[in-house]
């Protein structure tokens, strides 16, 4: 089997009613999408990417109606969330409605849901009238893919077809918030809305730092990692460790001398260094560098998710 890449939304509904997979482009990632409610279909997601069982998937949705068909429980401050940042890249982990299968919570009695904001993923959740199951569309651990060729390269041998919807906008997964039971709201996992859009709504969001399985995508210590070696920290420093070895570096928005530099955004600009980040680590994967270097980014804003995919691509491969 070899996908085929096209813009055909009703191609991909006619697909995912039969139970099969289809990679969808949204603001975030390309997602490798299965009807939420088909849990054969969910089982061949886990097996295509070889996911383990035991990391849960996020549910997309593209309407309220759909909303009510996954979570069990919907509280005020969800609502106000949702108003703000829906259709976007923010993920809500709440107790999940009773149809949803185990295998899409990995048994956790949470789900996580958002809403896309990518104009052919939302016409084909209205046309297919479920939500769908979609995490990132490449090979567990391995870089999101944020193109279409990118998810060809990856699992091109290996699913149908491929929603071709451009280049992703964002550029970095959704963040994740959840509930606390004693109150207030924790962030599981930084991404496309800064920590600082959510805060004003929920109050001071609390940092998870429980061991245990993940209650949501992306909480594993590595993930998001090309094959070739990645160190994060000072450049000068850690190209004095590697000198004499070919170093790509990845940088804010100042070169700095290496066989390789990528710069993210020359104009400091941390949402165009997120949009960028991703395609310029595949780059760096399939260039004839020996060890990828990658300075931290401010913590504030997007450089928060920045630094959480930098440091988990360098946690996988140490």
């Amino acid at each position: 089997m070899k996908a085929v890449i096209g813009g055909d939304v009703s191609h991909a509904v006619e697909l995912l009613r039969a139970g099969e997979l289809v990679a969808i482009p949204t603001e975030t990632v390309y997602g490798l999408a299965a009807n939420a409610f088909d849990p054969r279909a969910v089982l061949r997601v886990f097996e295509v990417k070889d996911r383990p069982a035991f990391d849960p998937l996020i549910v997309h949705i593209g309407d309220r109606v759909q909303l009510e068909r996954v979570v069990a429980a919907w509280p005020r401050e969800a609502e106000a969330l949702a108003r703000m940042f829906w259709p976007g890249p923010l993920t809500l982990v709440l107790p999940r409605h009773p149809d949803i299968p185990d295998l899409v919570t990995s048994g956790a009695d949470t789900v996580a849901v958002r809403m896309p904001d990518h104009p052919q993923t939302r016409e084909l959740l209205h046309a297919t009238g479920f939500p769908l199951a979609a995490p990132s569309a490449n090979p567990f651990g391995y870089v999101s893919p944020t193109s279409a060729w990118h998810v060809a390269q990856q699992l091109g041998d290996r699913i149908p077809y491929i929603l071709d919807g451009g280049p992703c906008g964002v550029g970095v997964e959704s963040t994740i918030v959840a509930p606390l039971p004693e109150g207030g709201w924790e962030l599981l996992r930084p991404g496309g809305i800064p920590v600082e859009r959510i805060e004003p709504l929920v109050g001071e969001l609390a940092y998870r730092r429980k061991v245990g399985p993940p209650v949501a995508p992306g909480m594993l210590s590595g993930h998001y990692a090309p094959r070739k070696p990645v160190h994060v920290g000072d450049l000068t420093k850690l190209a004095r460790r590697f000198q004499g070895r070919r170093t790509a570096m990845i940088c804010f928005h100042q070169e700095h001398p290496a066989f390789r530099c990528e710069v993210l955004s020359p104009s400091g600009d941390l949402a165009e260094a997120a949009m960028h980040l991703f395609a310029v680590l595949r780059e760096l994967d399939e260039s004839p560098c020996e060890v990828i270097l990658a300075e931290e980014f401010p913590e504030e804003g997007l450089g928060r998710a920045i630094n959480d995919r930098l440091r988990r691509a360098s946690a996988a491969r140490t």
